[in-house]
């Protein structure tokens, strides 16, 4: 097994540790959870890197990689459901969609046509992880003392520790973004599926 395909199979184990720490009652779960979740992030980032550049791709990382990713992604959005840290209907949004474009990439896959990622699905999966972090960090900078306070919860434009606003911002943005970016795949792809009708 290649470095890339190794860093993809790394981020499954990630995940399971990052929902084993970020449920647990050990001190600073929810920082080791950022540190986790910022991992898996960069495996994300490392594994494609590497294996373009060293012409390393495999059918197994061309399958996995994109499963990994989402698998990290979604496991966040809905622990942070159960935490109370995000709407349900926002991370229903952005559950939907991701299985709405599995569906559609197994259909295209039936078919002997192979979908690529587009623009728009990568700056998704950007404003995704970036809203992740917000929420994470939301939750634990107060754990890191007057460092976490210094840079975080300083009062901007007086509506509060910057964070704050931040946060509630970048979900914003993830979902919208998550939703247009579904919407224009599944229409530009149209015809796979409204041919067998």
């Amino acid at each position: 097994m290649n470095l890339p395909n190794r860093l993809t199979v790394s981020r499954f184990v990630i995940t399971v540790l990052f929902l084993i720490v970020l449920f647990s009652r050990v001190r600073y779960h929810e920082t080791l959870s950022l540190v986790l979740f910022v991992a898996g992030s960069l495996t994300d980032y490392f594994d494609g890197k590497i294996a373009r550049k060293y012409k390393l791709i495999t059918n197994f990382g061309t399958l996995m990689d994109p499963l990994a990713d989402k698998i990290l992604i979604c496991s966040a959005f809905i622990a942070f459901v159960d935490r109370g840290w995000m709407p349900a209907w926002m991370v229903v949004v952005i559950v939907a969609r991701e299985l709405a474009i599995t569906g559609l990439r197994l259909l295209a896959a039936s078919k002997n046509v192979v979908l690529g990622a587009e623009r728009y699905g990568k700056d998704k999966t950007v404003s995704q992880i970036v809203a992740i972090i917000s929420v994470l960090v939301l939750a634990s900078y107060k754990e890191w003392g007057s460092l976490g306070q210094a840079f975080f919860g300083f009062n901007l434009f007086n509506q509060g520790p910057w964070v704050v606003w931040f946060t509630q911002y970048s979900k914003i943005v993830a979902v919208a973004l998550t939703f247009f970016s579904g919407s224009m795949y599944l229409w530009k792809n149209r015809e796979l599926y409204l041919e067998d009708r």
